[in-house]
């Protein structure tokens, strides 16, 4: 009865966990941009949706797309393993941006009324704690030119 007793504790702690992790993504807002000559690229996401400006210009609207159930929890997922606090100290891994050789790419996540910002770091070489949330995001804008 007791390792019964358990079990069911453990499967709802753990529920309790995945449940809190999406709950703090939900009352987040996270953007990622990344800029250089001719290339543009913006992604906002916020309340399970994405809002996804590629290029400048009118000719070039901004996109709203929902985010699937499998894909949020895995954003879900992987900002729950994020140091908020550690963000602005995240070391860039290339420095490829300095000779036009990547895009300058940025993360902001506003949490609970603060705001958390990276360094600059090169578009598709996020620093390595961040790296699976940014490739996720990333992926949501390649998902809506499919």
């Amino acid at each position: 009865m007791k390792i019964l007793s358990l079990i069911v504790l453990t499967l709802v702690m753990s529920k309790s966990c995945s449940n809190q992790a999406q709950k703090d993504l939900a009352n987040s807002v996270l953007q990622y941009t990344a800029d250089s000559r001719g290339f543009h690229l913006k992604i906002i996401i916020a309340n399970q949706k994405a809002t996804i400006s590629q290029g400048t210009g009118t000719e070039n609207p901004s996109e709203v797309i929902a985010i699937t159930d499998a894909d949020w929890k895995e954003l879900a997922t992987e900002f729950q393993k994020t140091t908020l606090e550690e963000i602005p100290n995240l070391k860039d891994p290339t420095q490829k941006r300095f000779y036009d050789g990547a895009a300058i790419a940025n993360l902001k996540i506003r949490y609970q009324d603060k705001n958390y910002e990276t360094v600059a770091f090169d578009h598709g070489f996020p620093p390595a704690a961040i790296e699976k949330m940014v490739n996720k995001i990333v992926s949501l804008a390649k998902q809506k030119d499919e």
